[in-house]
């Protein structure tokens, strides 16, 4: 009898024991209730250990929920990709049906159909979206789950390790939570493991998301948002009471690695950006306003660079200033020195990467220029590529020498003003970390490579353009048809020199639309080549075409030199004077030759001789006499020529023969624009009568 009774009162306690521990996997389970548990705990199983055991079932239960976004999110994301590839294989037979209509009917599907090459991007790109939105949703809910359960876990924790489960007005603590504690064995360090248990694991789950997180989408929000949540993780895990220090600092470290890897992301993006937007140049012009008003003619390109710039930086600066405001240990501020060395680099290498493209851009169209030759010359103009018989954009430039200098107003833009605006915008972002105000290093070292690349493509131009001027002072000084050693009298300037002069006009008004900052050095080098030009030449044919010059060929050729310098007397380097000397030298020397007897005439002839005979001074002041009685007239005649020299250089600096026919081509330019502004005035009046 006694031994069924004490089998009922076994199974009796057995289950209430059962009841106890089920009732202590109540979240929400009242302190006051968790103390009388545990006290009847202990009192039924004086060695067990209830304390420990509520922990470890809540932290069960908090582990537990993880895994179940997690299982929830595997099911969603498994969903997405069935859908999204049911939708791919949707989209390949559509355009498979948009091929063979294609085939049968002889139709451009690029005409019916706009969009269908664009079917597959746009669906990768927007499945990518959509996968990436699943799995920052998967890490908000992740970071829910420690931010409602964690602190309530930690709270009851230290309510058990200061000796009370609740208020209580009176001292009644039993002799029973005592023995707890000490059966226990340091619940918060218990707990505390538990709970970095917990974190590591909701770690693990975060950073296999986070770098699941696709890198062209990185300007999208899931990845700042994921840092946000974990970010406000710890701000709640920082309050008081809300959790151990242990997972305080585990979050951080994820925060702050987080934080890294978006910047780097972004860095990389930013490089891979600027290296694809390079490869499709529209050659488009951009508009005045757009450019800032800008004396560069630049292309869209910069501005698409500094877009792309400006997008990542403005979240990199964000996540700087974060990290920064929390950086407080010496390992945390040595991370953020290290990512603020990376975005300096970063900056830079783009800014260097950019200028590398540029310069490729550069190489192919000189090696294009170098391939194609140089066709002849039709009245010093050189041929007009026809945009009709080209597959490009309307407006776009396709003259190789006009892309050229569109490629060099993207570097002086970039160099001059994007690089300046965008280092001033951003260089708060790495100086702090350096300790120092401004660091001029890296912006001269940039700065260099820009200028030596601007020296570069420049070079490229002014040689397919020496390539024009040699074949025009060709045409100026041996194929113009005139005999040199049995010149006409000097009349004026010949039309092959104003043809040869058209030359100039046409890389005048050339680089004046399409880089107009370097007109004057390009200019200045041009002239330097066309002096070069006619000197070389002259050595070249000295004994063939050049061989005789008699004293009218020598003074035709002094007139137009000297018409030559003085419209360019602006661009005159000091190697052009020199070699300008060099050639009146040769001219002199040559004429000299040609108007002496090779061997000492008789004495018979001498009479005869004497006057076909002159002197190197009379040479000179012959052509002395010829400018001064025709150069003025030949100014004034081809006055156009140096108004087109003038407008980008001071008249008052001007020598004077340039300053009266200019003077007189704006009088007649003034008088023209009154006669027709009277004109207008009296057609009103006639049409109000």
């Amino acid at each position: 009898m006694l031994k069924r009774v004490l089998e009922e009162v076994e199974k009796v306690i057995h289950e209430f024991k059962g009841m106890l521990y089920q009732s202590m996997e109540d979240p929400h389970i009242d302190l006051t209730n968790l103390e009388n548990v545990v006290r009847l705990l202990l009192e039924l199983e004086p060695e067990s250990d209830p304390v420990r055991r509520y922990f470890s079932i809540q932290n069960r239960r908090i582990r537990c929920l993880l895994e179940k976004c997690t299982l929830d999110h595997e099911s969603r994301m498994e969903t997405l990709q069935n859908k999204l590839h049911e939708k791919a294989l949707s989209d390949e037979k559509w355009k498979k049906i948009q091929q063979d209509l294609h085939e049968t009917a002889d139709v451009d599907c690029s005409l019916r159909y706009p969009n269908n090459l664009l079917v597959d991007t746009q669906t990768s790109d927007s499945g990518a979206e959509e996968l990436d939105a699943l799995r920052g949703r998967y890490i908000r809910r992740l970071t829910a789950v420690l931010i409602h359960h964690i602190p309530a876990f930690w709270k009851a924790v230290l309510s058990v390790s200061s000796g009370k489960f609740a208020k209580v007005s009176e001292q009644n603590i039993s002799t029973s939570a005592n023995m707890t504690y000490e059966k226990a064995g340091h619940p918060l360090e218990v707990a505390s493991g538990m709970i970095h248990d917990t974190i590591s694991a909701y770690e693990s789950k975060v950073q296999s998301s986070f770098h699941d997180l696709e890198e062209l989408n990185v300007l999208c929000p899931y990845m700042s948002d994921a840092i946000m949540d974990i970010s406000k993780a710890c701000q709640v895990f920082e309050a008081k009471e809300a959790a151990p220090t242990i997972a305080v600092e585990a979050l951080r470290a994820l925060l702050f690695e987080s934080t890294k890897i978006y910047i780097v992301r972004l860095c990389s993006w930013m490089r891979a950006s600027i290296e694809e937007i390079s490869k499709h140049e529209s050659w488009v012009p951009v508009t005045v306003l757009e450019r800032n008003r800008s004396p560069y003619a630049i292309s869209f390109l910069p501005l698409a660079f500094r877009s792309v710039m400006v997008s990542a930086m403005d979240q990199i600066d964000m996540m700087m200033k974060y990290l920064r405001s929390e950086a407080t240990s010496e390992d945390t501020l040595m991370l953020l020195q290290e990512a603020q060395e990376s975005v300096r680099l970063s900056f830079f290498n783009c800014l260097l990467g950019f200028a590398g493209h540029m310069e490729n851009i550069g190489g192919e169209l000189g090696q294009t220029i170098s391939n194609k030759g140089n066709p002849p010359f039709q009245n010093g103009y050189p041929p007009v590529v026809e945009e009709n018989s080209l597959h490009h954009r309307p407006g776009c430039v396709t003259d190789p020498h006009q892309k050229l200098l569109m490629v060099l107003s993207n570097i002086g833009f970039a160099k001059d003003d994007l690089f300046r605006e965008m280092y001033d915008k951003y260089k708060h972002v790495w100086l702090q970390a350096r300790g120092r105000e401004d660091d001029d290093a890296d912006r001269e070292e940039l700065v260099v490579s820009f200028s030596v690349l601007e020296e570069k493509v420049l070079a490229k131009y002014t040689f397919a353009k020496a390539n024009y001027v040699r074949t025009a002072a060709t045409n100026y000084l041996l194929d113009a048809g005139l005999q040199w050693g049995g010149a006409p009298a000097v009349k004026g300037v010949r039309d092959p020199a104003v043809e040869l002069m058209h030359t100039l006009v046409i890389v005048h008004a050339e680089v004046f639309a399409g880089c107009e900052p370097l007109l004057d050095k390009t200019l200045g080098i041009v002239v330097e080549g066309l002096i070069d030009t006619l000197l070389s030449l002259f050595h070249e044919h000295k004994d063939t075409g050049l061989k005789l010059l008699d004293a009218n060929g020598y003074c035709q050729l002094m007139l137009e030199v000297e018409y030559f310098e003085t419209i360019l007397n602006q661009y005159f380097t000091a190697e052009a004077t020199e070699s300008l000397k060099s050639l009146q030298g040769v001219l002199l020397e040559k004429a000299t030759e040609s108007n002496y007897p090779a061997e000492p005439p008789s004495s018979d002839d001498a009479a005869a001789d004497e006057k076909q005979t002159a002197s190197p001074d009379d040479l000179i002041a012959l052509a002395q006499q010829c400018s001064s009685e025709l150069l003025q007239s030949e100014l004034e005649r081809t006055r156009i020529n140096t108004a087109c020299f003038m407008e980008s250089f001071p008249l008052e600096f001007a020598p004077e023969s340039v300053k009266v026919a200019y003077a007189s081509f704006r009088g007649s330019m003034d008088a023209s624009s009154g006669a027709f502004m009277a004109q207008a005035a009296v057609g009103s009046g006639q049409r109000w009568r």
